[in-house]
């Protein structure tokens, strides 16, 4: 069973920028925004400050795998937004992953809590 899909359209970024909420931390910036409806949507933006498309293209795979593993524990009805800070480039999963779960509970958008 698939519980997102992805934002691709820039209107649905800047609708996320500019009405929802955002926290960041040493890697990641997040904004959270409530779509009304029954999946959550997770965009990710790389700058190209990061590094070339293969640096940019491992941070999203990464992302998109520490989301993926953990999406049963976050909450329905969400737009996601996942900016990468310059930190980030040359990080591991472990790290990510970790930076990811930590905005999600300052968001409170976490069903369960485990930290």
């Amino acid at each position: 069973m698939r519980f997102s899909e992805s934002l691709k359209k820039n209107n649905d970024f800047q609708n996320v920028y500019k009405n929802g909420r955002s926290y960041a931390n040493k890697y990641l910036v997040m904004y959270v925004l409530e779509n009304n409806k029954n999946i959550n949507r997770l965009g990710i933006s790389v700058s190209k400050k990061i590094g070339n498309s293969v640096v940019r293209h491992r941070f999203t795979r990464l992302v998109k795998e520490s989301y993926r593993l953990h999406e049963n524990i976050f909450n329905s009805g969400l737009d996601i937004v996942v900016v990468a800070r310059k930190s980030a480039d040359s990080v591991g999963f472990e790290e990510i992953e970790s930076a990811l779960l930590h905005l999600a509970k300052i968001h409170q958008i976490l069903k369960i809590y485990f930290f």
